[in-house]
């Protein structure tokens, strides 16, 4: 044991002896490797182009902002243990573009997790191809029903979806404001026929009278292959069924040119619509903007500006987008979040930042709690929201005001 321990000591007392003659500047040249931190992309697919790009543009900077701050160790994540790139895709809400997006998006293998997509139409039809390459989605838009009942695994949203609006603007619309001759229409698309759908039918449970009517969308404002010159027509239609309100299902930048024809035609009943006219890009989008006062909007989403963090928020989001938050802004932020959140998670654990792959983030997703922006955020087993609120909002002197939950 003792001849042991003074042969293991002659090397150190050696070495001790050579390190002693090393200046401070000899030390100063021994170079180590950098150590570098992965990079997963982050991306976005939603309508950055086209007659509704505004309600995409509000996601995509919300979740460039959220980028931003956790790459800069603002967050509420400190510093991460890896890099985030922002990919941003444009599928202009189009159903026959987002497959391609889908494509390029799972044939890069930096790409981590999806925020979006953002129209259901789109979403449907890119979500096989997410899924079979197990890419984690997060939509903080897509409502149509269907979504959540197809089988993807790697599907999630952070809204209520059609089943939950739809039926609660029913019941505001025949229970609160008392109105029960109604005119049910929709852009004919697979957003707009679930939500017209589920409304029809909780109306007429609700005892209202109701006459459904479809308007195609048009090429100009989504993918609909309709011409503008049809609404002058719709709108006659509508008139002659002397309706207290017309329900439509399709987003603003058709309901716009849709408001401006029956005010041109004479209708004094009321409009609603969804999530997917709840944007001021309606009121601008009416000719004239006065046309679009009184119009109601639902929205699975709420408006930020109560709290020092939403106007934290409004404040990052204004500086790099150069307009203010809007309809989707918050959960397109929190959408973000969520999936930074879970590879924070993943790359704790025990095999770190290796075990970053996407069938864990889309695994993880389904056991994560994250308190966001604008709600707790946890999925049920089929991706949806657990939650079901409901606000409902309306065009007063050019403004869209939240008037409170459904």
């Amino acid at each position: 044991m003792r001849k042991l321990l003074m042969k293991a000591g002659v090397p150190l007392v050696a070495g001790a002896v050579v390190l002693s003659g090393l200046s401070g500047a000899a030390f100063a040249s021994v170079r180590h490797p950098a150590i570098t931190k992965p990079t997963f992309d982050l991306a976005y697919e939603g309508p950055l182009s086209g007659g509704n790009a505004q309600l995409g543009l509000n996601m995509a900077y919300a979740v460039q902002y959220a980028i931003n701050q956790a790459n800069a160790g603002k967050s509420q994540f400190g510093k991460l243990p890896f890099t985030l790139k922002y990919v941003g895709k444009d599928d202009q809400g189009s159903p026959t573009l987002s497959p391609t997006d889908a494509q390029e998006l799972t044939a890069n293998p930096s790409v981590i997790a999806v925020v979006g997509p953002a129209f259901s139409g789109a979403t449907k039809a890119a979500e096989p191809t997410f899924s079979a390459h197990n890419l984690a989605t997060v939509s903080p838009s897509a409502t149509n029903f269907a979504l959540a009942h197809s089988g993807w695994h790697n599907f999630f949203r952070d809204v209520a979806d059609d089943s939950v609006q739809g039926p609660a603007d029913a019941d505001y619309v025949v229970k609160t404001l008392h109105l029960t001759k109604l005119y049910v229409t929709s852009d004919a698309q697979t957003y707009g026929e679930g939500l017209s759908a589920a409304f029809a039918a909780q109306a007429t449970k609700d005892g209202a009278t109701v006459t459904i009517g479809t308007f195609p969308g048009t090429s100009q404002c989504s993918a609909g292959t309709a011409s503008p010159t049809q609404y002058p027509d719709d709108a006659a239609t509508v008139v002659s069924a002397k309706p207290q309100l017309m329900f439509y299902g399709g987003y603003y930048c058709d309901l716009g040119l849709l408001v401006g024809a029956l005010s041109k035609a004479g209708y004094t009943g009321k409009v609603m619509s969804g999530d997917g006219s709840d944007s001021t890009a309606l009121i601008s989008g009416t000719n004239p903007p006065s046309a679009a006062n009184g119009v109601y909007a639902s929205c699975a989403c709420a408006v930020l500006g109560n709290s020092k963090a939403d106007n934290a928020f409004a404040a990052g989001f204004k500086a790099i987008a150069k307009f203010p938050v809007g309809i989707y802004s918050g959960e397109a932020f929190d959408a973000a979040n969520t999936v930074i959140a879970e590879l924070q998670i993943i790359a704790r654990g025990k095999g770190g930042v290796a075990s970053i792959t996407r069938i864990n983030v889309a695994n993880g997703l389904h056991k994560i709690v994250y308190h966001g922006l604008t709600k707790v955020i946890s999925f049920q087993p089929d991706g949806n929201i657990a939650g079901t609120a409901i606000y409902v909002n309306q065009v007063i002197n050019g403004k869209l005001v939240q008037l409170g939950l459904v």
